[in-house]
């Protein structure tokens, strides 16, 4: 299992909450593997089993607060999700935060979300389905918390003091409920058929207070490798096009690429070549990729667009874009906002 920039973030703040209480690591790992898990915190972190819920109450009764869980969700800021919560901080409103978590839920340490429409609104609902009662509710507080800490950034207080939005949580009321009054802005309901939190529908257009349309782009597509990277086989493919993209407005060449990975040049040649493919090749996926983005989620000019892609001159973009996609990029435009209305 891959980790990644999020259970790195989780894994620190984890520990620095628990020496707070006078916990050190070396008690975290003894106790977890009193539990029968010798495994590290942090691949305990990345396990979307057991695991990870062993994890969470072995430091909640070390902890002996009550409230860590919901402590450690609103210490994990949005910048710990790395591009992931670049991408967020780039969209448009809630609504496409919305389909923003549902497409990356899994490079997250949070659980799988499902989206049902309900009564003028929307339910997002959590997927907590394995473990005991106890862990169940410290993973429901620490993903809620969390979610409404990263909501605050994204939208100030605007969506959690909106009318109409709720919490519902499966597990009964706990004896530490003022710790949810402190933290949570709507009102709670206990021993739900279901934990999630219902938005009515006016709140999914709230807008987000840093979306930058040309910014989301490049994110997301960040995020795409991410996804991929889980179940790539083609590693040095993926590494290639994931620092093309996160260096997108100045790319950098494949010296400079061959630094980042660690290898000489000609190494990084050769195994581009045994995954069938070349620099060259990649970075021509990676602009093309970016550009149909910009041509489709931003109203750039086809210049800008050339800039941004490092094309000295239009006419050159202009043709490479036709070479690789059969249309100008003018036409392209076009066709996509033609089948967008239709």
């Amino acid at each position: 299992m891959k980790v990644n920039h999020a259970h790195h973030a989780f894994i620190n703040e984890l520990l620095k909450r628990l020496q707070e209480d006078g916990v050190s690591p070396e008690q975290l790992v003894a106790e977890v593997a009193r539990r029968g898990i010798k495994a590290s915190p942090i691949a305990m972190a990345v396990s979307s089993g057991m695991d990870a819920l062993v994890l969470l109450e072995a430091a909640a009764d070390l902890s002996e607060d009550p409230c860590l869980m919901i402590s450690l969700g609103q210490r994990l800021g949005i910048a710990s999700y790395g591009s992931f919560g670049f991408a967020l901080m780039s969209c448009a409103n809630v609504r496409e935060s919305i389909r923003l978590m549902l497409r990356y839920g899994q490079v997250l340490i949070q659980p799988g979300w499902t989206v049902h429409e309900h009564e003028g609104g929307l339910l997002l609902r959590a997927r907590i389905s394995i473990g005991t009662a106890a862990q169940q509710q410290l993973f429901a507080e620490l993903v809620f918390s969390n979610l409404s800490a990263v909501g605050r950034s994204l939208y100030g207080s605007t969506v959690e003091l909106a009318e109409g939005v709720e919490l519902h949580l499966s597990h009964s009321r706990p004896s530490h409920s003022a710790c949810y009054k402190r933290v949570f802005n709507a009102p709670v309901t206990f021993d739900s058929e279901h934990s999630q939190i219902f938005l009515p529908m006016q709140v999914l257009d709230t807008p987000v207070r840093t979306a930058n349309r040309t910014r989301h782009v490049l994110f997301q597509q960040q995020c795409e490798e991410m996804l991929r990277g889980f179940n790539s086989a083609l590693e040095t493919t993926a590494a290639v096009r994931q620092l093309l993209i996160e260096s997108a407005g100045d790319f950098l060449d494949i010296a400079q690429v061959a630094k980042r990975l660690h290898v000489s040049e000609r190494t990084l040649r050769r195994r581009l070549e045994a995954e069938s493919t070349s620099f060259r090749s990649v970075f021509d996926e990676v602009r093309d990729l970016l550009a149909r983005e910009y041509l489709v989620k931003t109203d750039l000019t086809i210049a800008d667009i050339a800039h941004l892609l490092d094309y000295a001159e239009t006419v050159s973009f202009r043709r490479a874009f036709a070479r690789w996609n059969g249309v100008t990029p003018s036409t392209y435009r076009q066709q996509k906002m033609a089948e967008s209305i239709s």
